[in-house]
């Protein structure tokens, strides 16, 4: 070897240093399924709406359960990003038992100015990156374009007519608790929910216009009769008997993570946790959900292809215990891999526990799962007894991607998760997600996803449903949304919304 200048020696020195660095740092970033790499390249920018931001109906704007990003209408120029975004609330605040709040869809404009992976924002505007500034609110109405209504449907079943099954009703209105969207090219949008768990189509002006029952293995029963309760009363309505549904989705753990594929061929919907009959009724054997995957090329005719078991996170808790993070949305890649968004309960800011232990979001895959679509599993035959996996069914794998909690990442935009537990500290419920592509030539497979958390309407200053409100024990929590760049190889542009 040929003598090398001791300066020289040291550049080349330091070049392969970098160069070391930066490969453990994908290493320690990226995660591999399938043989493709899907890379975290970490936090680029955070925003805030005021928990007292009133929607067009001058109600509470609340919560972000479902989020969808207009792919088509989505710009880049020397200043950044634009776009429309819209975004689902769930059934409206209900420290206390469900109120008539009307079902609605809210849409933002957004402005986006990202700062490059890794690096920290100017002083001061650490949580200003994304400025979201509502639109317009669009209230979801039935199919004869009457009222819907967040009540628990407690006893109220809505009796099937036409193309429709029955459905969840309460003071003679369809009752719906929305928790994803996934919006189509023609305005039109599916929407899921806890109550049935269904999944509704409704026309771009807010009419329904179909809904898909799924299979009778998730349909909640109690006496052996369909019974949509949550055990979540409004005011002067008794609790439903039993409390709990004896098989089916349990109570408020329905269909939280939904999502076409970029083709648009695909919808992909996801229970929250297990059912009743897998294991659904205890917290600790709660793992083994049931992801339903349809074919959507006639959007007006939803059609079950396929179902799979996936298992969910666990983690150990403040007592020690091995505990299920149940989780609240998924991001569809393909028919075969989606993001999965899931997190533990009961932490964070505006409520009395300040430290979340898992909020996590993983990339699940089910090419190699048993498929149990029309198989007894989906009618009386439990697929995981007390939690245990029938020996039959292989469940889909899943794989750690992106650790929301991450304290170096949040750091950089003035958050943090844990003590002190106040507005900088990530709130409880993260619930929903959608991604824009980074528009750049040279990275071809980068996309910005974007997460919003549903607040619970939690502000000192509220109002819905005709009266005026403040959350319990002071809680005032913004709607907040964190912004990820991420590398996930060989999506095209996303067809649908």
């Amino acid at each position: 070897m040929k003598n090398i200048h001791p300066p020289v020696a040291r550049a080349i020195l330091l070049a392969a240093l970098t160069a070391l660095t930066s490969s453990v740092a994908l290493a320690d970033n990226s995660a591999t399924v399938g043989g493709t790499a899907f890379v975290n390249k970490g936090l680029v920018g955070a925003g805030r709406i005021p928990a007292n931001q009133k929607d067009k109906f001058g109600e509470t704007f609340g919560s972000g359960s479902g989020m969808a990003i207009d792919q088509q209408g989505w710009t880049r120029d020397a200043n950044g990003y634009k776009g429309t975004l819209w975004l689902l609330p769930d059934r409206g605040y209900n420290a206390v038992g469900t109120v008539d709040y009307r079902p609605r869809l809210n849409t933002l404009s957004i402005e986006f100015a990202p700062v490059v992976p890794g690096a920290a924002p100017q002083v001061g505007n650490e949580q200003t990156g994304v400025k979201a500034t509502l639109t317009d609110s669009l209230l979801l109405t039935d199919n004869a374009g009457a009222d819907t209504t967040g009540l628990d449907p407690l006893d109220g079943v809505r009796a099937a007519a036409g193309d429709m099954p029955i459905l969840p009703e309460a003071n003679g209105k369809i009752a719906l608790d929305n928790e994803a969207i996934a919006r189509l090219p023609d305005g039109t949008m599916f929407i899921s929910d806890e109550y049935g768990p269904n999944i509704y189509r409704f026309s771009a002006e807010g009419r329904l216009m179909s809904a898909t029952q799924p299979p009778a293995a998730m349909v909640p029963m109690r006496k052996g009769t369909a019974n949509f309760a949550s055990n979540n009363p409004g005011s002067g309505a008794a609790a439903p008997e039993p409390k709990n549904p004896e098989t089916g989705r349990q109570n408020n753990q329905g269909l939280e993570g939904m999502a076409l594929t970029p083709d648009g061929k695909t919808l992909i919907a996801v229970l929250q946790s297990a059912a009743r009959q897998d294991g659904g009724d205890a917290p600790s054997t709660r793992q083994n959900t049931r992801a339903l995957v349809y074919d959507a090329t006639d959007p007006s005719q939803l059609k079950l292809a396929h179902e799979y078991i996936v298992p969910l996170p666990v983690f150990t808790d403040a007592k020690g215990k091995t505990t299920v993070a149940a989780q609240s949305e998924i991001v569809a890649l393909t028919d075969k891999t989606f993001l999965m968004l899931s997190r533990d309960s009961g932490n964070g800011q505006g409520l009395k526990g300040d430290t979340s232990l898992y909020r996590s979001i993983d990339i699940v895959d089910v090419s190699a799962a048993t498929d149990i679509a029309g198989t007894d599993f989906d009618k009386d035959k439990s697929a995981a007894p007390k939690g245990v996996v029938d020996a039959s069914i292989k469940p889909a794998t899943l794989t750690p991607f992106i650790d929301m909690n991450g304290g170096a990442d949040l750091a950089r935009f003035g958050l943090h998760n844990g003590a002190p537990n106040d507005k900088d500290n990530l709130s409880e419920k993260w619930e929903a997600m959608s991604l824009a592509s980074v528009l750049d030539p040279k990275l071809p497979d980068d996309y910005f996803l974007f997460v919003a958390n549903d607040n619970d309407f939690l502000t000192q200053d509220g109002y819905q449903v005709g009266a005026a409100y403040k959350a319990e024990d002071g809680a005032d929590v913004d709607t907040m949304f964190l912004v990820y760049q991420v590398t996930l190889p060989g999506l095209t542009t996303h067809a649908s919304q």
